[in-house]
C-alpha cells in the first residue's frame, strides 16, 4: 500500500463537539478508499503533538478554519511544511477560508476530494514573528468582536476609543436631579444614601462599547520598501491578499477628506505596516496591538490537496 493511501486524520476537538454527524460521515468515506488512522487530540497542544507524529502518513484535517490554520502554523514554525501535502475536510461553523482555497463544502465532497483530488502548490504569507496569512490580512480586524480579539477597554473592531459617559450615567445623573428637586433631604438617611449612591454611578465613566470611536488610523504602509501611504495620510483600511505568482495584492483606502480618496492597489512580496498600536486579523485570527509588522509572501510554500 502507498504513501497516498495511508491517512492520519486528525479530528479538531471544536469539529466533534458542534457537528459529530458530519465527522463520522468524512471518517466512513476516508476508511472506505484508504488505510485511516484516526487522532483525537484534547487540545491545541495534543493537535500539534499529532502533526508531528504523523509518519509517513498523509495529513487530514477535519475541522474549521482556525484548525486549518493551527496546522499549517505548526507545520510552518516546525519547518515541516514544504514536505507535507496537506488535505481538510471541513466541518464546523467557520469554513469560509477552506472554501476560499478550493475545498469543496460538505463532508462527503470534501471527503472525496482527499482521496481523488491532487496536490497544488500555494503561496503562504509570513510576518516577522512567523504567523501565517492563508487568505486575507485586514487593518482594522473585521469582525474582530466574533474573533475574541479584543482586549478589555478595547474596542474590538477598530483602532481605539475614549473612555466616556455612557447612558447608563446620563440616567443616573437625571436621578439625582429629581431626588434632589423634592427638597432637603435631612431627616431621611435612606435618602441621603441613596443619593451617595447614584452620584457615584453618575460619576463612574462606562466602559467603551467595542467598536465605538472607529476612526481613521496613523499608519506608515511599505510595500517592497515603497511608501504607499505615510503617517501623515489617515487611513480607513489596509488588505493584503495572496494571490499566485509570489506577490500580494495590497489595497490601502486613504480616509476620504472631501471628495473620496481612491484607493492604492500594488502588489508586492513584501508589506510593512507601522505606526501607532494597531490590531490586524490574519485570516479568522485577530493579533496585536503592534506597533510594526513586516509579512512576506512566500512562493508555493505549501500544498493542499483540491479537487482536480
Amino acid at each position: 500500500m502507498s504513501a497516498r493511501d495511508q491517512l492520519l486524520v486528525v479530528i479538531d476537538p471544536v469539529a466533534r463537539r458542534t457537528d459529530g454527524e458530519s465527522v463520522r460521515i468524512a471518517k466512513d468515506v476516508l476508511s472506505a478508499g484508504a488505510a485511516v488512522r484516526v487522532c483525537l487530540p484534547d487540545g491545541p497542544e495534543d493537535f500539534t503533538k499529532a502533526l508531528a507524529r504523523r509518519g509517513t502518513r498523509r495529513l487530514v484535517v477535519v475541522g474549521d478554519d482556525r484548525a486549518l490554520l493551527r496546522a499549517v502554523g505548526s507545520l510552518h514554525r516546525d519547518r515541516e511544511l514544504a514536505g507535507c501535502a496537506l488535505s481538510v475536510v471541513p466541518v464546523g461553523a467557520s469554513q469560509t477560508l477552506a472554501r476560499g482555497l478550493g475545498v469543496p463544502p460538505g463532508a462527503v465532497a470534501a471527503a472525496r476530494a482527499v482521496l481523488e483530488g491532487a496536490e497544488r502548490r500555494l503561496d503562504l504569507l509570513v510576518d516577522d514573528s512567523d504567523g501565517v496569512v492563508l487568505g486575507d490580512l485586514r487593518i482594522p480586524p473585521v469582525g474582530a468582536a466574533e474573533g475574541g480579539g479584543g482586549g478589555a477597554g478595547v474596542p474590538a473592531g477598530g483602532f481605539g476609543a475614549e473612555g466616556s459617559t455612557g447612558e447608563g450615567a446620563r440616567i443616573s445623573a437625571r436621578a439625582v436631579s429629581r431626588v434632589t428637586a423634592g427638597g432637603p433631604a435631612e431627616g431621611h438617611p435612606w435618602l441621603r444614601t441613596c443619593q451617595s449612591f447614584v452620584r457615584t454611578l453618575a460619576s463612574r465613566p462606562s466602559r467603551p462599547v467595542p467598536g465605538a470611536g472607529r476612526g481613521p488610523a496613523r499608519l506608515r504602509i511599505e510595500a517592497d520598501g515603497v511608501v504607499l501611504v505615510d503617517l501623515d495620510q489617515p487611513v480607513e483600511s489596509v488588505r493584503v491578499t495572496t494571490v499566485d505568482g509570489g506577490l500580494a495584492q495590497v489595497e490601502v483606502r486613504p480616509a476620504s477628506v472631501g471628495a473620496e480618496a481612491a484607493p492604492v492597489r500594488v502588489r508586492a512580496g513584501t508589506v510593512t505596516v507601522s505606526g501607532p498600536d494597531f490590531r490586524y486579523r490574519a485570516d479568522a485570527v485577530v493579533a496585536g496591538p503592534v506597533r510594526t509588522r513586516t509579512w512576506t509572501v512566500h512562493p508555493l510554500a505549501w500544498g493542499l490537496t483540491l479537487p482536480r
